[in-house]
Order: C-alpha cells, then sequence, then structure tokens
C-alpha cells in the first residue's frame, strides 16, 4: 500500500500528517507518532513511513519553530512547551496509547511525555539523546551557523556542506533551501539542555523502550548506555553511524526497531 499523506486540523499549531497504516484491530498499534529532532521536520522521515506502516497508523508534524522562518515564535522554547505540544497531538489522535519514535530532541520530547502521560504512551523508540547536556553549551558552534547561506542552491549544495546524509536530511527540511526557522531560537532550544538534567523524567518513564546510540554520537559517554539499566529497556550502539542513524545505518534501524516491534503486545 503506497503512502498517502493526509493533512488533518492543525492541533497545538501542527501540521499533523496521517499516513495512514495498520488500524489497532488489524493487528497494528493504536498509532506510531515520529517525532523529529532539533532543526529537523516531519518530512525528514519519509524514508522510514512505508515499512512502518506494516505496524500501525503512522503520523508526523513538525515541532513548533520547525514550520517555517514565518512561523518562529521565542517565546516560549522550553522543553514543557514542546511535551505539552505532543501530548496535545496524541490526545487528539485518540487510537489508544501510541508507540513515540523519537530522534535526538525529539527523543527527548518522548520520554518526558511518556514520563509525565503514561497512558498516552506505549512505547518508545529513543534515537541518539541522552538526559544530561549540563555544561555543553552550542557557542562554539556561532561561527559555523554564521557561515549558512541564507537559502541553499539544491540539494547538491547542503550536501557540499554537511555531507551526503545529512545534506540530504536538512535540504528535505528546509523550504525551497531556506532556513525552516531562525538559528537563534534553535540555538536558545539546545542551550536549555546545558543548563538541565532530564534523568528524573527518564526514571519515571514505564513504558518498554528501545534505545539506539550513534558509534559517533552527539550524547555525553555512557549515558544512553546507563539509561538502559532500566527493566524493559533494550540499548543497541549503531557501529559507523553518525547522529542521524536512521539514515546513516538505515537497515540497523530497521532492524532494531522492527525486532523491538514485533516483542510489544499489540
Amino acid at each position: 500500500m503506497e503512502s498517502y499523506p493526509v493533512p488533518v486540523p492543525s492541533i497545538a499549531g501542527a501540521d499533523l500528517l496521517d499516513h495512514g497504516g495498520l488500524e489497532t484491530g488489524d493487528g497494528g498499534f493504536g498509532a506510531i507518532v515520529l517525532v523529529h529532532g532539533l532543526m529537523g521536520r516531519g518530512r525528514t522521515w519519509g524514508r522510514q513511513i512505508p515499512w512502518l506502516r506494516r505496524y500501525g497508523h503512522v503520523f508526523t508534524f513538525d515541532s513548533a519553530n520547525h514550520r517555517g522562518a514565518e512561523s518562529v515564535d521565542p517565546g516560549d522554547i522550553s522543553t514543557e512547551r514542546f511535551v505539552a505540544d505532543l501530548a496535545e497531538i496524541l490526545t487528539w489522535i485518540d487510537r489508544g496509547p501510541a508507540v513515540l519514535i523519537g530522534h535526538s530532541m525529539g527523543g527527548l520530547h518522548s520520554w518526558c511525555a511518556a514520563a509525565e502521560f503514561e497512558e498516552l504512551v506505549t512505547a518508545l523508540v529513543v534515537e541518539d539523546m541522552a538526559p544530561d547536556f549540563r555544561g555543553r553549551s552550542t557557542g562554539a558552534w556561532t561561527p559555523w551557523f554564521e557561515s549558512w547561506p541564507d537559502q541553499f542552491e539544491n540539494m547538491q549544495a547542503a550536501v557540499d556542506m554537511f555531507g551526503d546524509v545529512a545534506g540530504r536530511y536538512f535540504y528535505e527540511a528546509f523550504d525551497d533551501g531556506r532556513l525552516h526557522g531562525s538559528i537563534p531560537v534553535w540555538t536558545d532550544i539546545a542551550d536549555e539542555w546545558a543548563n538541565r538534567d532530564f534523568w528524573k523524567q527518564w526514571e519515571a518513564v514505564a513504558a518498554p523502550a528501545l534505545l539506539l546510540e550513534a558509534e559517533y554520537s552527539v550524547t555525553p559517554p555512557g549515558q544512553m548506555e546507563r539509561m538502559a539499566d532500566r527493566p524493559g529497556t533494550t540499548y543497541l550502539r549503531a557501529d559507523g553511524a553518525g547522529h542521524l542513524v536512521h539514515d546513516d545505518a538505515p537497515g540497523v534501524f530497521r532492524g532494531a526497531v522492527e525486532a523491538f516491534l514485533s516483542g510489544l503486545p499489540r
């Protein structure tokens, strides 16, 4: 069955897309919601959606401050705001507890939602994200951010700057080569993580979880393995992969996620 994204009414300001898939009565999960990372976008999950639809009804959305340069709202960029948005989306979908698959920032928001709204989440996949980035500010990245052009002429221009995997990913997130948000706001979102940790939220998660860490991870060493020291949690390191595991090592990502989902009760 081909993917056919269907827009649904704006929830929490997000353009939620319904990609179809198995219903609960067909043996699928109530919903599988893909939560993108910082500077990402829902449509960057396009290569994962077709096979995930075999396991449930798949949804994607753009998080706040990732919906276009004209939609930037720096008023509230706290993790709590993003988590509240995600909970509102899950409540609107209303297909029972959902499987959340979150990359990087999306992984953080997913486990925080699972901790606060246990009834909305049945399982988690967390891709290359850890609870404690304190002391790791983004200040050193500012000169690199400032070197970005206002618009990338084409995907090759993005690949030339970011490399094959990240270049394709970012260009897919951009609006015709233009940034889909504000670098200063994105920086402020990440800087929140330099001043607090989220171990308490992780330890409050009751749902089973799969943790996927890149060999060339952005996370502080050892934290994701430590996260796995709780019942119902599986940890896997994707050898040779960078931060975008799902695109850099798609076979490893798919194999791990399919094995995890197949072992869960429907």
